[in-house]
């Protein structure tokens, strides 16, 4: 008996000792139901909520570090820091590095660099939280940095550019960066680019925080579609192109191999009937890849697919409204019960709560008013 309480308390012991980092590589692995919500914006810096997943409540925390248009966010594995990038139109942009008190939601400023180009809208973190990779929007360069152990940005040690232009003489006239996915194995960053109707590849070298063309350099769009966004199922055999010139989702398989994307359906992204103006956004795929969310502005609706689990094409199912103008931003909590919609021109985000059976939404009634709300990310409370 005497053996048996001490190889309980040892195990007990044991177990205490192990954070959730360590098991699972990110908290949020776990039965988390507390974060901090940080939510990137067109203003003067990044605002927070403390978010309780189990009742889906908000609480304001106000604005907790200062970077001018922090239109998207991003943070390292272990949440330890968050980086933005800072949205200028018309003058080489800004990338900003903070520190996060997991606790408090605060944020700590490290250090600002020039993003290489102009008005980044951008960024993603390597899986090794070695490098961060920022898209350029205007310029169309996709520049990379070094992150050092203490979060702080190195000086740029990448910076890659595309030329040409596309049919869309307005739109189109040269290369337009919109966006940075990165594949599970760390191997291949995947950028739409907007202005050249393609889907840039590039290899990473994380120790050397180092960008170069992948053996297939880009993935061929139709002419005048656009792309702006992209979301991978979590096996990574299809990827999702959100076109912003035609108000289509793309579909792509993919070989693992190469990286390549090679097209297999194009689908509406709006109701049957509707002939408005149109800007689509977003676009995500749920944790379980059944469903595919994406964002209409003009419409101002979320479209919801469901996904073929044979041949990953795509029905839609669901035409809701955003509850507000310019729907931009779309984010799924990480216990994948509410998806939340940042609508830009009405200066208002909506939370909606998912039928993980169905796919389908149902508007909680939670509107929350703050300034051109764009981006969203989730950190655990520590």
């Amino acid at each position: 008996m005497r053996l048996h309480s001490i190889a309980l308390a040892l195990a007990t012991l044991f177990l205490s000792a192990i954070t959730p980092s360590k098991i699972f590589g990110a908290v949020k692995h776990l039965d988390q139901t507390k974060y901090i919500l940080y939510v990137g914006s067109y203003g003067k810096g990044v605002t927070a909520y403390r978010f309780d997943a189990a009742t889906g409540q908000l609480q304001s925390l106000g604005m907790v570090g200062e970077v001018a248009n922090p239109s998207f966010l991003a943070a390292d594995k272990e949440f330890r820091f968050l980086y933005a990038v800072s949205e200028l139109e018309g003058s080489t942009g800004g990338v900003a590095a903070f520190s996060i008190d997991r606790s408090s939601g605060s944020l700590h400023a490290l250090n600002t660099l020039s993003s290489g180009g102009v008005a980044p809208c951008h960024l993603a973190v390597d899986r090794d939280s070695k490098m961060l990779i920022v898209a350029n929007y205007g310029t169309g360069g996709v520049s990379a940095f070094p992150i050092g152990n203490d979060g702080r940005l190195g000086e740029m040690s990448s910076l890659m550019t595309a030329k040409g232009s596309g049919p869309n003489t307005e739109r189109q006239e040269r290369s337009h960066a919109h966006e940075v996915v990165i594949s599970s194995d760390n191997r291949i960053a995947y950028v739409p680019d907007l202005g050249l109707d393609q889907i840039r590849l590039y290899r990473l070298d994380p120790s050397a925080a180092k960008l170069t063309p992948n053996d297939l350099p880009f993935a061929k769009q139709s002419p005048g579609m656009g792309p702006r966004h992209l979301a991978f199922t979590p096996d990574e055999k299809f990827a999702y192109v959100m076109n912003e010139l035609k108000s289509e989702v793309s579909v792509f398989t993919r070989d693992t191999a190469t990286g390549n994307l090679t097209k297999i359906q194009d689908i509406s992204s709006l109701r049957p009937g509707y002939s408005g103006e149109n800007g689509p956004a977003e676009i995500l795929v749920d944790s379980t890849g059944k469903f595919v969310y994406a964002t209409n502005r003009g419409e101002d609706t979320i479209a919801v697919f469901a996904i073929n689990p044979a041949d990953g094409k795509l029905t839609l199912i669901q035409s809701i409204s955003a509850e507000g103008k310019s729907p931009r931003g779309l984010e799924i909590d990480p216990t994948g019960s509410f998806i939340f919609v940042g609508n830009q021109k009405s200066d208002n985000f909506v939370v909606y709560h998912i039928d993980k059976t169905t796919g389908k939404l149902t508007a909680t009634g939670q509107v929350t008013h703050m300034p051109t709300p764009v981006a969203f990310l989730f950190v655990p409370v520590k």
